[in-house]
């Protein structure tokens, strides 16, 4: 079965058989920068922790893969260990770029004149994008005071959702839990308000 799988790839796509073996090369050559107990983000799902990195076999390949867990999420992912980079995949963010996120919540809010659909998937993009200072921007920018009109729903749920990402990365950085690191943002959050 996966013979005949295989067979019908190398037909199909021109090249298919030589990309394959690049792979393997790459997999068994390239040396990661990251390696197991290191706290990486990936854009789309925030922090996680690399548990180990495995071999398995997929349509005739092997592949090294990270095991990357999001405790949080309950959710483990495996992403290749040549793709990583490509995918977006970095290490934990400096103390200066956290630094610089902190102040970026310390700016007045930025809100463009344009339509809600459109700012919320410019805001769903930098979320998604696992860049600290744009997560910063869109916290900043969605945080509403108690004084200031109440968030619309979805408002609500991507503010929460920068906020846990922005969280989270300033936790592991510190080295703290995420509640000291969300009385750290929180604080700042309220300061910029005052």
């Amino acid at each position: 079965m996966l013979l005949a799988l295989w067979s019908f790839f190398v037909r199909l796509m021109p090249g298919f058989d030589s990309r394959c073996k690049e792979a393997n090369r790459m997999t068994k050559t390239k040396k990661s920068e990251f390696s197991p107990d290191d706290f990486v983000v990936y854009p789309a799902h925030g922090v996680g922790k690399i548990m180990s990195i495995e071999e398995q076999e997929i349509a005739g390949l092997k592949l090294e893969l990270f095991v990357i867990s999001f405790e949080k999420d309950k959710m483990t992912l495996r992403v290749p260990t040549h793709k990583a980079t490509e995918v977006g995949m970095r290490s934990l963010s400096s103390p200066d770029i956290v630094t610089k996120a902190l102040e970026t919540l310390k700016g007045k809010a930025k809100v463009k004149r344009a339509m809600w659909s459109r700012r919320a998937q410019e805001y769903e993009q930098k979320i998604n994008s696992g860049d600290l200072l744009a997560i910063a921007e869109v916290v900043r920018d969605l945080h509403r005071s108690d004084d200031q009109r109440e968030q619309s729903y979805s408002e609500r749920q991507l503010y929460e959702a920068a906020l846990e990402r922005l969280t989270r990365e300033v936790a592991a950085v510190s080295g703290t839990d995420e509640t000291h690191a969300a009385q750290t943002v929180g604080d700042v959050l309220i300061g910029r308000a005052a």
